[in-house]
């Protein structure tokens, strides 16, 4: 089982972490850098095995048939995993079409948790 990125979605968290220190959230470079690694490496260690919901069709704009995964990160901030799944050659691919958190596209969910 593998967990892949679309290059568009490794650019976000390269611009996670200059927002999160350019805008303040968090003081020092090497914090942020942390905090992008971690929510990174959360999202490819755990996705395979966090319970996930058929995307709504508001995100089809990233990919069609989509599943979400829900990170939470702090108690103001949870992520969320857009992606699909493929098997190929007998093994299941993960494939991460969409980043975003609760401050972005809450609205667009059905449930939220």
């Amino acid at each position: 089982m593998s967990v892949l990125f679309l290059p568009e979605v490794s650019r976000q968290f390269v611009e996670l972490t200059e927002v999160l220190y350019d805008k303040g959230y968090l003081n020092f470079l090497d914090t942020a850098i942390e905090y992008s690694e971690s929510l990174f490496h959360e999202i490819q260690s755990e996705l395979p095995i966090k319970v996930h919901r058929k995307a709504p069709d508001w995100f089809n704009r990233y990919g069609k048939d989509m599943y979400y995964a829900v990170f939470p990160k702090s108690r103001h901030t949870t992520w969320y995993v857009f992606f699909n799944v493929y098997e190929v050659g007998g093994e299941t691919i993960y494939l991460v079409r969409q980043l975003s958190n609760n401050h972005v596209v809450a609205q667009y969910l059905d449930d939220i948790n």
